[in-house]
């Protein structure tokens, strides 16, 4: 299913989450044009190398956030913010833009721990937003579980658009990070490239904490 837009309008412009997308793209033209050498150099600095993190986490702890706002092409650029641009307003609706980009680089901090973690002897940087785009859909399912998102899907080989409700969308994508996690644990998917608990962490943190950062609900009575 690839998500097309959802049902729900934001109520307020989404300034935190466009200058996230901004912030991103910007990040990611400077990548492209650089020479294929030096590109490998700013990745290997920059983004989160795990047996790094581990060994010198006093110096390596800042590549937790400067890898966020790193990506490996352009499909990943393309798919991340567009997942964010459809679901990260109506989160910053709820929770206004400060607690808002608190709550994104927080999701994108417990993924990357987790990922690290469970992956402690890797040596490959880790990089991109979808850790924390995953906190974003986790806060999603438990805010909106009533919302509907149209999607392209696939039946019987023809992409036909279809409104599928959020709870099922974003648990059907749950379930499939979680599934190719255990995979890559047991060395069966380790090499594609994908920071599974990375998504998984991110997505659950997400669950969890976004009754911390909403805000509370105001309720006006006529007398």
């Amino acid at each position: 299913m690839i998500p097309l837009y959802d049902t729900l309008r934001s109520r307020r412009i989404p300034v935190v989450n466009w200058a996230l997308i901004g912030l991103n793209v910007l990040v990611f033209l400077y990548e492209i044009s650089l020479s294929s050498s030096a590109l490998e150099g700013l990745i290997r600095t920059w983004g989160l190398i795990p047996t790094q993190l581990f060994v010198r986490p006093e110096t390596e702890w800042i590549t937790i956030f400067t890898a966020m706002f790193l990506h490996g092409g352009w499909f990943h650029i393309l798919s991340n913010m567009w997942v964010l641009f459809i679901f990260g307003d109506n989160i910053e609706d709820r929770m206004g833009g400060g607690r808002y980009l608190v709550f994104y680089l927080l999701s994108g901090i417990a993924a990357a721990l987790l990922e690290s973690f469970l992956l402690k002897g890797s040596g490959a940087p880790m990089i991109g937003a979808s850790g924390a785009i995953a906190g974003v859909l986790g806060a999603y399912l438990i805010s909106f579980p009533r919302a509907r998102v149209a999607s392209l899907v696939p039946i019987f080989f023809i992409f036909t658009i279809v409104e599928v409700p959020a709870t099922i969308f974003l648990l059907f994508w749950f379930v499939s990070q979680l599934f190719s996690g255990f995979l890559a644990l047991e060395g069966h998917g380790g090499g594609s490239g994908i920071a599974w608990w990375a998504h998984v962490g991110g997505f659950v943190f997400g669950m969890l904490t976004v009754g911390l950062f909403a805000r509370r609900r105001t309720y006006y009575y006529q007398l």
